[in-house]
């Protein structure tokens, strides 16, 4: 059994949403083959080296997960692409690359966080390739962290802002990128996150039918796709009280 979650946003604000998900670690998540998590999983993450104590609980309990077993890979996020292998080794998870290609029940599967393929938000794909840039993540992480949460902070309100302005077609993904990617990663499956819009659609590649996978953000419910021998099995799940 393998599981894949995305779009968590963990925060300590959220304490309904951090039970849920340490309910999972201790529970499904524990006798699963794998755990995958596909961006922002935090709500902000400006450094390894500025964890908070609630960030550091956090790294614990995968680290637990991991050393019971399971196998946990962690991919970044429009929020958390800051995450670094000081996190990652702590943890005890693997860092994938945004796009990755991986085997499940014998096919090859694209796993994305998501937001590449929101290409017809032109201002917000000039961002993310400045965000993204080697030169630009350095300056970010020499920093001092008083800068880095202030930029944090403005960066947040200021995606809240567009996305509330942006009609829902330029935030969602562009239909022509989808089997542009599927077709170019040679799979007939994709999974990803972003757009808090969870779903299974099909998709036409040439004269097959393929599939795309649409995790959903964890705010009023859970969500999580399980994979196991019988197939591909997305669901939600109530908060605990």
């Amino acid at each position: 059994m393998i599981l894949l979650i995305s779009d968590l946003h963990l925060e300590e604000g959220r304490p309904d949403i951090t039970r849920a998900f340490l309910d999972l670690l201790n529970g499904r998540a524990r006798g699963a083959e794998s755990l995958y998590i596909l961006g922002d999983f935090f709500e902000a993450w400006i450094g390894d080296d500025a964890m908070s104590p609630f960030q550091r609980s956090i790294c614990q309990a995968l680290r637990i997960l991991s050393d019971s077993g399971t196998r946990v890979f962690l991919m970044h996020g429009n929020r958390d692409f800051m995450i670094g292998h000081g996190f990652c080794k702590a943890a005890g998870c693997t860092l994938l690359k945004d796009p990755s290609v991986v085997n499940f029940n014998g096919e090859p599967v694209l796993l994305m966080h998501g937001d590449s393929l929101c290409t017809r938000d032109e201002a917000y794909m000039r961002m993310r390739r400045y965000l993204r840039h080697p030169l630009t993540l350095w300056v970010l992480r020499h920093l001092p962290l008083s800068t880095r949460h202030k930029l944090a902070r403005k960066l947040r309100s200021e995606s809240r802002a567009q996305t509330r302005m942006k009609a829902n077609d330029i935030v969602d993904v562009t239909p022509e990128e989808v089997p542009r990617v599927m077709n170019e990663s040679g799979v007939k499956t994709l999974i990803h996150g972003h757009t808090h819009r969870p779903a299974v659609h099909q998709v036409q590649l040439g004269g097959t039918t393929a599939q795309r996978i649409v995790l959903g953000d964890w705010d009023r419910e859970g969500w999580l796709l399980q994979i196991d021998g019988s197939g591909f099995h997305l669901e939600s799940f109530a908060f605990e009280a």
